[in-house]
């Protein structure tokens, strides 16, 4: 889930996202969806950010290219460490405003087993 309140800084938008990931372990790439709403103006970036545990930031290691239109949807092949790191609960993902050029809403990717959410 995206929020503003798990920015750090937390900022103040009331926007709103989810982010699925599946990541197959055999071809090592990750497929995304993003979806979102409520944002202060138009996605300007986003990106997945890590090594970080939730309440600290790092650098991206994947950017996601526009358009950034709901949903955002896209693929990308994973090294060893960054595959390690994700499945550690230690990536985030955020989008970007002019509002809030840092980031605006922000969500920590946790591991779920089992079949895909609805």
């Amino acid at each position: 889930m995206l929020s503003g309140a798990t920015e750090v800084p937390a900022t103040t938008s009331t926007g709103t996202g989810r982010v699925m990931v599946m990541l197959d372990t055999d071809t090592h790439v990750m497929t995304y969806t993003v979806t979102y709403s409520g944002l202060t103006g138009p996605v300007t970036a986003s990106h997945f950010h890590g090594p970080a545990a939730a309440g600290s930031n790092a650098g991206p290691v994947v950017p996601v290219s526009g358009p950034y239109d709901a949903p955002i949807k896209g693929t990308a092949t994973l090294t060893p460490d960054q595959e390690k790191d994700l499945k550690a609960g230690m990536w985030y993902f955020n989008l970007h405003t002019a509002a809030n050029p840092g980031g605006e809403v922000r969500g920590q990717l946790m591991q779920r087993t089992g079949a895909p959410r609805q």
